[in-house]
């Protein structure tokens, strides 16, 4: 017992505690460390299917050289080759030797050795053969050393503060990486905005009678194909005491019967010139009258009431009543929607109503997913925009007419980017590499195959899918486009990671 507090004691104290240094991440096949001797060297290469990352000793005559052969299928997100064959060679002045290793030692990583047997400077060449793809990877100019010697008197690299992420961490979470790029970008401009249905698409029913309202069996589902003529709601006036369609209906009939009669006594009268001409045309009058008041009655009208139908064909949007509820004459039933154009509405905030006369189309998301969709694709137009603000929303409204589409629905909310001038050609990077602190932008960009560096970055113009970087990255350096939050925590812990590799 004593013993153990002992122990405690040292270990708060910190006495006895010291780290081991950092792991120099260079192992042979069998996974042990290398012997003293030259460093370890590494290269990184891409090619449009695979990465390459591969570390080895310097290549010596008469030496046995481990490669630690790391490769990475290049995707959506970037995973480890996990079955397939790699073939090394050693190539100098068309002779070479070569190495084959029929599978992963484990997930991405390839176990492979070369003696060298003539010094000078060659290549080498890795090929790859799996299911998924079939590539090559060329390493030149490399060195074979005459001796160990020789290998040891070149320079050493120069070490950098670069953060250490690993394949296997890699591998195993979402992460990418993409070159920067010198492209023309259009400058966008992000706004808020909203879908709203296009003036015309769509009809709002309205009941033409009161009494009670029956569906009409499942026509009157939301979404469904609706066309001219369908009926759609029934409105049935028995039971009610007041506003009853039927004794309407009937009372109507009755006046027209007798208007009718009277009508006809009052042409025989006119003639025999027994009547005045004013009389005759009273008569007329409430004849024509009782005859279009009969006719709007019995118009759809049947044994089981009032027939609604639809006026155009299309969709049904939306329905404002419920089955069996009493409606009045007028009131708004439902919603047919031609579905075939919808407006986008987008509020331009007033520091950028310079720029009104530049818009040339736009992007936008909207909140049911996270396509992104662009006005030109949907055969959008900018149709019109406002001269004055509302006191409300200092912004000026512009709408864009666009092609309907199912998951489009009235009332959504959406970001928006319109589209201005295209800018000359430029650095760009995707809008996803982007890390943002404080109103500052950074990226990760790697600078080797499990080393990445933490660039502060200014940008400039936005498309919605690229940024323009005007300072911090040069063309062609490899930025993270997914994972470089955890590069954020790994460079953030204290300790270093620790390797997995089997080399």
């Amino acid at each position: 017992m004593k013993q153990f507090l002992t122990v405690c004691l040292m270990l708060a104290l910190g006495i006895g505690c010291k780290q081991p240094a950092p792991d120099s991440h260079a192992h042979n096949a069998d996974g042990s460390h290398p012997e003293e001797g030259p460093a370890a060297i590494s290269y990184t290469q891409y090619s449009k299917q695979s990465e390459l990352f591969v570390e080895f000793k310097p290549l010596i005559v008469g030496k046995t050289s481990s490669f630690a052969t790391h490769l990475t299928v290049l995707g959506e997100v970037f995973k480890p080759l996990t079955r397939g064959k790699v073939t090394l060679s050693l190539i100098i002045n068309g002779k070479g030797i070569r190495t084959i290793a029929a599978e992963p030692g484990s997930p991405g990583i390839f176990r492979l050795a070369l003696q060298p047997v003539t010094a000078g400077t060659g290549k080498l060449v890795f090929t790859i053969e799996s299911d998924s793809i079939t590539d090559e990877h060329i390493i030149e100019p490399v060195v074979v050393y005459a001796d160990e010697q020789s290998a040891s008197s070149q320079p050493a690299a120069a070490t950098t503060a670069d953060i250490s992420f690993l394949k296997e961490q890699a591998w195993r979470i979402s992460f990418a990486n993409e070159p920067a790029t010198n492209e023309r970008i259009i400058d966008q401009i992000k706004v808020t905005g909203q879908l709203i249905a296009a003036p015309g698409d769509q009809v709002t029913m309205a009941a033409p009678t009161a009494g009670i309202l029956q569906f009409s069996g499942n026509k009157t589902i939301l979404g469904t194909p609706v066309r001219k003529g369908t009926t759609l709601f029934t409105i049935k006036g028995a039971g009610l005491t007041t506003d009853n369609i039927d004794a309407t209906v009937q009372v109507a009939k009755a006046e027209a019967n007798t208007a009718s009669i009277e009508y006809e006594r009052a042409k025989q009268l006119m003639a025999d010139k027994l009547i005045t001409a004013n009389e005759y045309q009273a008569t007329e009058l409430r004849y024509r009258n009782s005859q279009i008041q009969l006719k709007n009655l019995t118009n759809q009208y049947g044994q089981s009431g009032k027939s609604v139908i639809a006026p155009i064909n299309g969709f049904l949007g939306t329905v404002l009543v419920n089955d069996g509820q009493y409606v009045q004459p007028g009131q708004p039933l439902a919603v047919i929607s031609q579905n075939k154009k919808i407006l986008l509405k987008a509020d331009l905030p007033m520091k950028h109503a310079a720029s009104l006369k530049k818009i040339r189309g736009a992007d936008f998301t909207i909140l049911q997913n996270d396509q992104l969709y662009t006005t030109e694709a949907l055969h959008g137009k900018l149709i019109s925009f406002a001269t004055t603000t509302s006191p409300n929303l200092p912004a000026v409204p512009l709408h864009f007419e666009i092609d309907n589409r199912p998951e489009f629905l009235p009332g959504s909310f959406a970001d928006v980017f319109l589209k201005t001038d295209s800018l000359e050609s430029s650095i760009t990077i995707p809008v996803t590499a982007l890390l943002e602190e404080q109103g500052n932008f950074s990226v990760y960009v790697q600078t080797a195959g499990e080393s990445f560096q933490k660039r502060e970055v200014q940008t400039g113009a936005r498309d919605g899918k690229r940024v323009q970087i005007l300072t911090g990255i040069k063309q062609g350096e490899r930025v993270v486009t997914k994972g470089a939050y955890q590069i954020k925590l790994a460079s953030a812990s204290s300790a270093l990671p620790a390797h997995g590799h089997e080399h």
